[in-house]
């Protein structure tokens, strides 16, 4: 069995190391369609009160949406100082914290909206971390997520099997996840699923 604190601490390094040139290395697809999903959040997140997990160097905070308190987090301490930057120069409020997603320093139903996007590809366990969502998401609150995941043709999969070890190796990201399943084995209500690039990537929305 694998030593959470050991794949935790491998998830840091690999991100801090990514750090400087994560956003030159994902600049293309973020030109193309990726800016264009993540703009939903903007419209999806409600309440008053959100988190989001993973929050890398900032992508989304320019579709956080006004009136919202805003928390963020990410285990990477040189990806949470790109973020930092990036809200100073945005003008945005927002809370960042360094934190792993698998173990959540909030009480129980904090949140009205939880959400990450691109994440639960290097989340170590993935159904925990998802747990710990649904832990501090309130009873009437939502999760959203914009993930790619295993395709579900039996060709595709096993091409995206045998190529993950090398994609985890350069970017941190498993391209194989079962993502749909490890949501509902973690106890979310899936309310809906919209295949947005085939079926690898897709945007969920989902309950506690």
């Amino acid at each position: 069995m694998s030593d959470p604190t050991e794949g935790k601490e491998r998830t840091r390094r690999r991100y801090d190391r990514l750090a400087w040139v994560y956003d030159l290395l994902e600049a293309p697809l973020e030109r193309g369609r990726f800016s264009r999903w993540r703009s939903r959040l903007k419209e999806r997140i409600i309440g008053e009160n959100a988190l989001e997990v993973g929050v890398g160097t900032g992508k989304n905070l320019p579709y956080y949406p006004q009136g919202v308190k805003m928390t963020a987090i990410d285990i990477s301490p040189r990806m949470l100082a790109r973020a930092r930057r990036r809200a100073a120069s945005l003008g945005i409020e927002v809370e960042l914290r360094e934190m792993d997603v698998q173990a959540l320093e909030f009480e129980d139903a904090t949140f009205h909206t939880v959400f990450a996007t691109f994440v639960f590809c290097s989340v170590p366990d993935p159904i925990v971390g998802l747990r710990e969502l649904r832990r501090v998401c309130r009873p009437q609150g939502r999760l959203l997520l914009l993930e790619h995941m295993r395709p579900e043709n039996p060709l595709l999969g096993l091409i995206f099997d045998l190529l993950n070890p090398v994609v985890v190796r350069m970017m941190g990201a498993n391209i194989n996840r079962r993502t749909m399943s490890n949501i509902r084995q973690a106890g979310w209500k899936i309310v809906q699923e919209e295949h947005l690039s085939s079926d690898i990537i897709r945007w969920i929305e989902a309950h506690p």
